[in-house]
Parts: C-alpha cells; sequence; structure tokens
C-alpha cells in the first residue's frame, strides 16, 4: 500500500517549485546583465560559419594535413557531455529551424570518427559548466589545430575551455537550484537562454522572415499559419461578384449561389464594397417601415453594399487573416491585388480545415 504524504505536502511541493523559479530568474536577469562584447563577437563568428574555408591562422583543414578532405563546411557545430549536451542538442535545432545550419557532435562519438563532420568554414560551439569536461578535449584539439573557430559556453572565465576558445561566453556565477546545489538546474536554464539569445541574434542579424521560418515547419498547425493567403483561398468562378447596379433580388441569388455570406462589389475591375448577411439584415430593418421585404428587392446593390470592405492580399500569411477575421468578427475575406481587382476568396471554414485556426 503507498505511503500517505504527510499533512501540508502540497504546501511544500509549491514552495519549492517557487523556489526553484525564483533562483532561475534571479540568474537568467544576471545573465542579461552580464552579456558585453564577446556576445557580439561570438555571432559575429557564428554568422561568418559559411563563409570562412580560411582565415589568418593556417588556411582550410585539407591544406594542412596535404590532402583534399572533403568540401568545406559552413555549418555551427555543437557539442556538449551530459546535461549540456542534452542543452546543446536543442540549441542545434534552434539554429538550424532558424537559417542557421547546425548538427550536434556527441564529444565521446567525436573521438571515434565523428571528428570528421567538423569541417573546414564550420564553427565550434562547446557547452561545460566547469569547462573542465575531459570528453571535449579531443573536439577543441581539433579545433585548434584545424584553425575552426570555437566559441565556448561556461561557467569559468579561467577554465581550460575558455582559455581555449576564441570566444567565451561566461554564464554569471549563481547557485544550482536544488537543495544540495548539485543537480544542473540553474546552469543548464542560463546554457539554454544564452543560446536562444545567439540563435535569434542571428536571425535578426540574417534577417530571416516568417517567409523562411515557413520553409523549415511546413508540416503541423505552425506551418499551416505561415500558409500564405493564396495557397488557400478560392479563386475564378468561385467568387461571389456582383456589379453595383445589380438589384438586390438577383443578388441575393448569387449570394446563396456561392455558399460564403457575402457578395463582392465590383465596379471598373475593384471591389468597391460587399454584401454579408448583416448587411440584408440592417436593410430589412430600415425598410420595414417603407413597405416590407418588397422595397428591398427592388433596391440596387450599391444601395446596400458596405464600402471600402476590409480586404487582405494574397501574399499575406493565413495567421493574419485568422487575426483579421476576428478582431472584425467576419467569416470571410476578399482577397485582393494591388489594384484592389478581387482575386481570390477565403473563408474561415479553409483556416479550419486546414489548421491555422
Amino acid at each position: 500500500m503507498p505511503a500517505v504524504p504527510p499533512e501540508g505536502a502540497p504546501d511544500a511541493d509549491l514552495a519549492a517549485a517557487r523556489r526553484v523559479l525564483a533562483t532561475e530568474a534571479a540568474a537568467l536577469g544576471a545573465l542579461a546583465e552580464s552579456l558585453d562584447g564577446a556576445f557580439g563577437r561570438a555571432v559575429s563568428l557564428l554568422a561568418g560559419a559559411r563563409d570562412r574555408t580560411r582565415d589568418g591562422r593556417g588556411g582550410a583543414r585539407g591544406e594542412l594535413l596535404g590532402e583534399p578532405l572533403g568540401e568545406p563546411g559552413g555549418r555551427v557545430v555543437v557539442s556538449g557531455m551530459g546535461k549540456s549536451g542534452h542543452v546543446g542538442r536543442k540549441i542545434a535545432a534552434t539554429f538550424a529551424s532558424t537559417g542557421t545550419p547546425a548538427l550536434f557532435v556527441h564529444p565521446g562519438e567525436a573521438s571515434h570518427g565523428d571528428l570528421g563532420m567538423v569541417l573546414p568554414g564550420d564553427v565550434l560551439l562547446a557547452l561545460s559548466n566547469s569547462g573542465e569536461t575531459s570528453e571535449l578535449a579531443d573536439l577543441v584539439a581539433h579545433s585548434r589545430r584545424f584553425a575552426i573557430p570555437l566559441v565556448a559556453i561556461t561557467g569559468r572565465a579561467d577554465s581550460t575551455l575558455a582559455r581555449a576558445a576564441d570566444v567565451a561566453l561566461v554564464l554569471p556565477a549563481a547557485p544550482e537550484a536544488c537543495p544540495m546545489g548539485l543537480a544542473p538546474t540553474t546552469s543548464t536554464t542560463l546554457q539554454m537562454a544564452l543560446g536562444d539569445a545567439l540563435a535569434v541574434a542571428l536571425l535578426t542579424r540574417r534577417g530571416f522572415t516568417a517567409a523562411d521560418f515557413r520553409v523549415f515547419h511546413p508540416g503541423g498547425k505552425l506551418g499551416a499559419k505561415l500558409s500564405r493567403v493564396r495557397a488557400l483561398m478560392h479563386t475564378g468562378e468561385a467568387l461571389p461578384l456582383a456589379g453595383p447596379e445589380t438589384r438586390m433580388d438577383a443578388a441575393i441569388v448569387a449570394m446563396t449561389a456561392k455558399h460564403f455570406g457575402c457578395l463582392g462589389i465590383v465596379e471598373d475591375g475593384r471591389l468597391v464594397g460587399v454584401i454579408t448577411d448583416g448587411d440584408l439584415r440592417r436593410a430589412l430593418d430600415a425598410g420595414a417601415a417603407a413597405g416590407g421585404p418588397g422595397d428591398l428587392l427592388g433596391r440596387t446593390a450599391a444601395e446596400v453594399m458596405t464600402r471600402a470592405p476590409r480586404t487582405i492580399g494574397p501574399d499575406q500569411l493565413a495567421a493574419e487573416a485568422l487575426h483579421l477575421m476576428n478582431a472584425r468578427s467576419i467569416t470571410a475575406l476578399f482577397v485582393v491585388d494591388a489594384a484592389q481587382r478581387p482575386v481570390g476568396i477565403l473563408h474561415v471554414h479553409d483556416l479550419l480545415r486546414t489548421g491555422v485556426a
């Protein structure tokens, strides 16, 4: 029979959780304050990976060995042991998904052949809180031998790793969040956050856009939100359109036939207005005292339509269309080109069906 937890245990659990979060939050604040010019130098080294096949300390790796050893690199190679390794895998994945080619190399495997994955033009990003992780030694030596730039993330400025690095990003002194001060908690949070900071600085420097992000995230809900409107809109004969002089009896028939709950009013090829179910209800209410529904049916579309309707461009994101629909409490948007000519229509059901909403 399982032991019954002592009275008041939930409160103790909450107190422990809050201490952990407060400890790590304070450390993150200290990290933000501690950043200096070394961060910018690290970003420059990482950003230059794809262009660097030789530098002033010896040239390409193939030249040093006197034989060709494959094409130059151009990736950020991330490595770390233990918990730092787990963090390193996440950092490499974040780099890769935000436009910085990256991979993770396990330091133990590097010593048994995977050093061949670290090529001229690469930059090595090594993580070790102590800066004395012995498993990193061969990778560090490899980078020094073949003039591969090395960026270190470590907790000690005087460590072997920091001294060997071209740029050392030193974490601020901060206690681990576990009661014994031993389990990697605060230190790995700082490593993770610093990796995120590097990735975001790199994507900002390179002008990485939402369209670029879409290339690396085609699947799932995120990929759907980053789809362009033109990929989801209905076009051609599917568009519910009529002229401003169209009588409302004919306009209602056209509106019903297309099943979008609205009708675009076009003059000289430009979208000048829209009629929705709401416009029909308002017109009926307004005309009730002047003869009832028959009065509405005899009016023209121009008299009933809402002018200057909300529209969206075909190259805008599906997520933007969803935001506009939600903000305006509407279910359909006409898609227009630069000259305000209707080229498509997008319904909220299209966004639901494709996973945008």
